[in-house]
Formats: structure tokens, sequence, C-alpha cells
């Protein structure tokens, strides 16, 4: 067994700053999460959690880490500022691939940069100069290559009405998204595929869902993938779907912020994937370490195998 990859993964942070709130930001929507955010989210997602558990992630090995979205809570413009610095703090863009929640992309931002101020983030990294079909508009899906494992992160953040956390990949990024799997499983890549909301039908409600899972499910069947990995949810959550040469796990992870009562939710978490060649193709293990109820500190929550062996399309 070679090891390729230790990838950790993060989401939905929800970086305590509401901040700078001006009324020309100001809309029902945000007006409502503005008061949602007071009276209960912010009891919820604190700093202090994401530094406990962010202290705990710096004394891992870990090759590369992976964000999921969701770093704001409004969308404003001084959260998605405040945000830019963390990922500094973080680490280089090299080291760190970002993709937008729908927190992030919560309204349009007139005449803002908004989520583009972390560009150098969710970009593809200087050795894939390459990428199937021509350049997206948006800058999704990009590609980064870790060594033979290849990151493809995918944004399916885009405003929403009041009350509504769905989104949507799009047809232009689908199409996109096809030819590169294709294209990676030519160069007998590992493929992993980042997204902030659920990929799969039935995994979020209709407020929250994927409006384009079903074709997000039948291109995955047809072009494949290794793994795919999400949050949204604040939840773990493990599915499969069917694809051409197996079955491709889908793996929600918790949020990093996450400091529920004492008799709801799950509490925060991350994920670490280490991701390993065998003859007859690839063997993917999960940690998860996170908060417990009753316990104190941040510990191993689980360890298991989520894939067995599949084969490598070449």
């Amino acid at each position: 067994m070679q090891k390729l990859v230790r990838l950790a993964h993060i989401s939905d942070v929800h970086l305590a700053n509401v901040a700078g709130f001006s009324p020309r930001h100001l809309n029902l929507k945000r007006g409502l999460g503005f008061i949602n955010w007071q009276r209960k989210r912010r009891f919820i997602h604190l700093q202090s959690t994401v530094d406990l558990l962010l202290e705990d992630l710096r004394q891992q090995e870990f090759d590369h880490l992976a964000v999921s979205g969701d770093l704001a809570n409004l969308g404003l413009p001084s959260e998605l500022e405040a945000a830019a610095t963390w990922l500094k703090q973080l680490g280089n863009p090299s080291d760190v691939s970002v993709i937008p929640g729908n927190h992030d992309i919560y309204c349009p931002l007139w005449s803002d940069q908004g989520t583009e101020r972390w560009q150098d983030y969710m970009s593809n990294l200087p050795d894939v100069a390459r990428q199937a079909g021509p350049s997206s508009a948006s800058g999704f899906p990009y590609v980064r290559r870790l060594g033979d494992v290849a990151l493809i992160g995918v944004n399916s953040a885009v405003p929403m009405p009041p009350g509504i956390a769905s989104g949507q990949v799009g047809m232009e990024q689908l199409e996109r998204l096809q030819m590169i799997l294709f294209e990676l499983a030519d160069e007998g890549c590992f493929r992993l595929v980042m997204i902030h909301h659920p990929p799969l039908p039935g995994q979020a409600s209709k407020r929250r869902a994927l409006k384009d899972a079903a074709d997000l499910q039948s291109l995955i069947a047809d072009a494949g993938a290794e793994l795919i990995i999400h949050g949204h949810n604040h939840r773990s959550m493990l599915a499969h779907v069917d694809g051409a040469s197996g079955a491709i796990p889908v793996v929600g992870v918790p949020s990093f912020s996450a400091t529920y009562g004492p008799k709801s939710g799950e509490l925060a978490a991350y994920n670490i994937y280490e991701i390993s060649e065998i003859p007859s193709g690839y063997s993917i293990a999960l940690e998860q370490r996170g908060l417990k109820r009753d316990a104190e500190g941040v510990m191993c929550l689980r360890r298991e195998k989520i894939s067995g062996v599949m084969h490598k399309q070449n």
C-alpha cells in the first residue's frame, strides 16, 4: 500500500464577525439573517470552538487542507475580508483549497468583489496549466493536483430568496466538470470532488438542497470519481453513489464551530482522509476529530475505512 495524500477537511466555520452592517447591505434576507444570528446562531457558532479545533488540527499530520464553504454568516464585505485574513492564517494558497458556501454568497453585493477576495485559494495551482474545454467565466470548477490526487472544487453557492439555503451547480459547471473528470481519469488520477451542498437527491430538505442534484448524480455515475466531500448539513454523513468503476463514497463533515446545547445537534468536528494506492485500486481511511458531549477537549471520534477496493480508470 502506497500513501498518496492525507487531506484534512473542514466546513461551515461561520466565523463570528458580523460587523460592518451598513444600510446599503440591508435587505429582507440579511435582516432576517441578522435577527437569527442575534437570537440563536451567535450562541452556537463560537470563535473559541474554532480556535480549539484549529489548535488540534495543527498538531495532526496532513498534506493539504480543504475548506468546503460557509466561512461567513451574512456574506457581508467585512465578513468576507475577515475570512480572507483567516485563510492566510491557515496556510499558503498552495496548501489550502476553498469553495464558497451559501452563507458566503448570501445576497448580491453590487460593486463588491465578494468571495473573489479568496481567489488565490480557489483557483488552479500553477502546475495545472490545462483544463478540459474553454475557461469558465466563474473560474469553477478548478483543479489542484496533489501528486496523483486531483482535487476539483465545484461552486454550488448562488444567491437565493429569504428562507432558502439551496444551491445550484448550473449547466456550465456541469459540462466542464464532466470533461474534467473524464480527462483526469485518462491521466490515472484519484479524483476528489469538493462541493458545499450535499450532492445527492434527498440529502437535504427542499429549501436547503442542491437544485440540480439529480443532474450531478447522473454525471458522476457516467464520468466517475473516487471521493466526494461536502458540508452544509452540519453533521456527519456517509453515502455512496454508483459510478462506472464502483461505489463512490460521499462524505459530509460537521460544522467546524458548532457548540450546541446539551440535547440538540452535532458538535464541531473535522475529517482527515488518508488516500492510499493498492494493487487493484485505492483505499480511503477516515479519521474524525472533534468535540464530544460530556467530555473535554478535542479527541478522535472515529476511525473507519470508507472505501475498499476500487478499480482505477486508465
